[in-house]
């Protein structure tokens, strides 16, 4: 592991104007998106929506790197020629997720653990090899009136920490995700109050497995109500609460912080991610960014619907939302950039 390596990758990873583009979806999720649009759920339909985000013309202007899923990494154009490569021409650095999906928590039926450390190892020094410089982990947790439970978030914070520890001893940079979920009816200070322990847990496990965290990236949820709690508290409150949490938590020797969108719409998380720079770009010791999955890509999805004769039209407007999310980073997003689209 070279020290050196992982900050210099932590750091491009966060450069400045540019963020993360998660197109790690797992098959069943993927699947179930087309099938709500009329896209056939083939492996084929799959590749050529991944040809067509990882092709769109100067994404690299705004995205520093992209999390792929296991099935990406092998796939080409057209043309035959490999997505890893494309993304290495472009300046895009490609990173895949490696965790293997979430199971009930034993002896917790509310909780879940995410699983994949099985394996590991092997599997990090085989990406490596083929140039992957970064991995993703998710672990959720659930807010409800029996959850989370102090089992539930150390068994995750456990997990997350071994995970980036065999990242970086195969000199890959470990995004690390502890996603407080938006589901429920719980308040924003609620969501503040849990995320903060969460995240308390989870650097504490990280110092004690001897991860490096210069050399390493949080992607955390943003501090907000559940989707069915009654106060939807606005995009300063939003901004308020999710950095002064981070303030109190989050260690400054990080090597970034990257938002995940977690299933809001996709204009309200560029506006909260401005307003976070806005208020508090002065003042955070970490690059603070996004990397957004559904907030970058379900408008280009949508007027794709698998048909080659839009892919044109979808890559710009996936690359319209780069370039809005770019801007949020840098606290000059505004709405009337939603009406202007050009590649």
């Amino acid at each position: 592991m070279s020290i050196h390596e992982l900050k210099n990758t932590a750091q491009r990873l966060m450069d400045e104007g540019k963020g993360l583009l998660a197109m790690d979806e797992s098959l069943g999720t993927c699947n179930k998106r087309f099938k709500a649009l009329g896209i056939p759920q083939t492996e084929e339909y799959r590749r050529k929506y991944r040809e067509l985000i990882v092709t769109t013309p100067n994404l690299e202007d705004f995205i520093s790197g992209t999390i792929l899923f296991e099935e990406t990494i092998y796939q080409k154009t057209d043309a035959g020629v490999p997505f890893l490569t494309v993304l290495k021409e472009k300046g895009i650095i490609p990173g895949i997720k490696v965790d293997q999906g979430t199971v009930p928590l034993a002896g917790f039926p509310n909780e879940k653990i995410t699983e994949g450390l099985d394996g590991l190892r092997g599997r990090l020094a085989s990406y490596y090899e083929m140039g992957l410089r970064f991995a993703k982990w998710r672990s959720v947790i659930n807010i409800d009136a029996e959850s989370p439970t102090r089992v539930g978030i150390k068994a995750n914070a456990s997990t997350l920490a071994r995970y980036a520890a065999l990242c970086q001893e195969a000199g890959i940079v470990p995004i690390v995700e502890p996603e407080v979920l938006m589901d429920g009816d719980h308040t924003l200070q609620k969501c503040a109050a849990v995320t903060q322990d969460v995240l308390k847990e989870v650097f504490n496990a990280l110092y004690d497995q001897q991860v490096s965290l210069g050399g390493m990236i949080l992607k955390p949820n943003m501090v907000l109500p559940g989707i069915d709690c009654a106060d939807q508290e606005d995009s300063e409150a939003i901004a308020e609460k999710t950095i002064s949490s981070f303030l109190k938590v989050v260690p400054a020797a990080v090597g970034g912080v990257a938002f995940l969108s977690g299933g809001q719409p996709f204009m309200l998380a560029s506006e909260r991610l401005n307003v976070m720079q806005l208020r508090f770009g002065q003042i955070m010791p970490w690059p603070l960014t996004f990397s957004f999955s559904r907030a970058i890509q379900e408008p280009a999805l949508e007027m794709w619907k698998g048909e080659d004769r839009n892919k044109e039209v979808a890559q710009m407007e996936l690359y319209h939302r780069a370039k809005c999310n770019s801007a949020a980073r840098n606290g000059t997003y505004s709405v009337e950039m939603e009406k202007i689209k050009s590649v």
